[in-house]
């Protein structure tokens, strides 16, 4: 039945002349009793309506007998703390209907950038200073937790800017035979031991190889990329997840030269941190004895070239370059006749330019290249460089150690190709165990010097605490010789 709507007087009036049959109520003895639970009802149901002023004193005027307005001073405390809470939670319902419409209107005003930045309350240098600083591991997932942070994290100011900040270590390849069926062993495909990326699938990807172009029925070994961060004398060894089949033939800024072992040959450059690469074609052949490869960074172009020198049976040593995105090469002039004596030291990059020992032993010159001009040009080295002395890239200079006495390492510094020549930094007095030590590379100018033994240990020395310490690496994890290579982690793309 519709309940019929009226004044609040109306209700009262209704509730004093009710009668109900005693023997169906069971709050009291009387009949009118049965109006107190009416009045009491309506009190609680519509508690807006008649807990005001002066209708609250309607109701107990219209409350008939003293027994119920005993009763209605017993409940008014409840019903006036019912109200005040009642009151307080209209305001606050009130309060929150205000914040949320202002901040409707904020929202629809703004940007969804400048909403962000506002709660951050941190200046894009500020957040720019702070994520730089995080390791090269935090900065993979640390990209994707804003739009703001992503656009951060792959300009080419960000990323340079975290490339100087990291440390320089060894990259190498390990063979993968352990756990291997002896069928398999030294006959490695792709598909023989489980990884998370192999360079030479991505390639056949990319290019849509079909399946003869993939490596013979005697493929070369398989590899792991890893790589070996020293500090404070111990040794770390991290895991790229990624395999090969190519040797490394060139590194910088954390890019990497392989060999492509596809049966259409050629040169992969790989970053292995994002596993961006590209296959560039092969450029004049010739046996890796007899060939050296270099890359580095041009500044006037924005580019990275990769340098090849090879040399052919007459032994005279021709030069092409090719710029990383390009599809050929260039052949330029190579350096003159009789300043090389053969092509197997690594080449190191500093200063803007390329740097060869030409000779084995008895080097007094070193050969450079300025990836800018291209041009070979003879240095003149402070000291004779024997068998053991090395040049090595020192925090973005050209650094080189050599031996004058038996008991003593020269560390020198060039700092530019046209200043004022070689600079001594420091002497290390040396050990019998140094005499036949190899500097491998450098941390910085006066950071760990990084040498390798004759038996292919690795000794960290430091300049500031001038001591000398044997790295802490399990030997079966490090590879040949001559099988490693500066190298520093990076989200560097040759696209910048």
């Amino acid at each position: 039945m519709e309940e019929k709507k009226g004044k609040p007087e109306d209700d009262f009036k209704s509730s004093r002349t009710t009668t109900i049959d005693p023997r169906r109520q069971g709050f009291g003895s009387t009949a009118q009793e049965p109006n107190r639970v009416r009045i009491l009802r309506v009190l609680v149901h519509k508690p807006r309506e008649y807990i005001n002023g002066w209708l609250v004193k309607a109701v107990v005027d219209a409350i008939p007998g003293a027994s119920l307005k005993r009763d209605w001073h017993e409940y008014k405390p409840l019903v006036s703390k019912s109200t005040s809470l009642l009151r307080l939670v209209e305001e606050r319902i009130k309060l929150k209907r205000e914040l949320e419409e202002n901040q409707k209107k904020q929202h629809q005003n703004k940007e969804p950038q400048d909403v962000l930045v506002s709660v951050l309350y941190l200046p894009n240098d500020c957040i720019f200073n702070i994520i730089a600083r995080l390791p090269l591991e935090s900065l993979q997932t640390s990209r994707f937790v804003c739009k703001l942070w992503y656009e951060i994290v792959n300009s080419p100011t960000f990323i340079y800017a975290h490339l100087r900040r990291s440390d320089v270590g060894l990259i190498f390849l390990s063979p993968i035979t352990k756990g291997l069926p002896s069928s398999v062993a030294g006959k490695t495909s792709v598909s023989s031991v489980k990884i998370n990326f192999s360079v030479e699938a991505k390639v056949s990807e990319m290019q849509s190889m079909p399946v003869y172009h993939w490596p013979l029925i005697d493929p070369p070994s398989l590899f792991y990329i890893k790589f070996l961060e020293i500090k404070d004398g111990k040794g770390t060894m991290k895991e790229y997840n990624t395999t090969c089949m190519g040797q490394i033939r060139a590194t910088f800024n954390g890019l990497i030269v392989l060999d492509n072992c596809m049966k259409r040959r050629g040169l992969i450059v790989l970053n292995p941190v994002t596993r961006e690469m590209k296959p560039i074609p092969l450029g004049t052949r010739a046996s890796p004895d007899h060939e050296s490869y270099g890359l580095g960074f041009c500044h006037e172009s924005k580019r990275y070239k990769l340098v090849h020198l090879f040399q052919d049976d007459l032994r005279y040593i021709g030069c092409e370059i090719m710029n990383i995105g390009s599809r050929s090469w260039r052949v330029v002039d190579g350096p003159p006749p009789g300043l090389f004596g053969w092509l197997g030291y690594q080449p190191i990059f500093a200063i803007a330019a390329l740097h060869w020992v030409p000779n084995v032993d008895h080097n007094e010159y070193i050969v450079s290249m300025p990836v800018d001009v291209e041009k070979f040009e003879k240095i003149p080295l402070p000291n004779t460089g024997g068998i053991h002395d090395r040049i090595f890239e020192m925090g973005g200079f050209l650094g080189f150690v050599s031996r004058q006495h038996t008991n003593q390492i020269d560390v020198w510094i060039l700092r530019s190709l046209g200043g004022e020549g070689w600079e001594k930094q420091y002497s290390i007095s040396t050990m019998d165990c140094m005499r036949n030590m190899v500097p491998v590379y450098c941390v910085g100018i006066y950071a760990e010097l990084v040498f390798r033994s004759k038996v292919n240990d690795l000794y960290a020395y430091d300049h500031h605490l001038q001591l000398l310490r044997k790295v802490d690496v399990n030997k079966e994890n490090l590879p040949f010789v001559y099988s490693y290579f500066p190298h520093v982690n990076s989200l560097i793309s040759w696209r910048i």
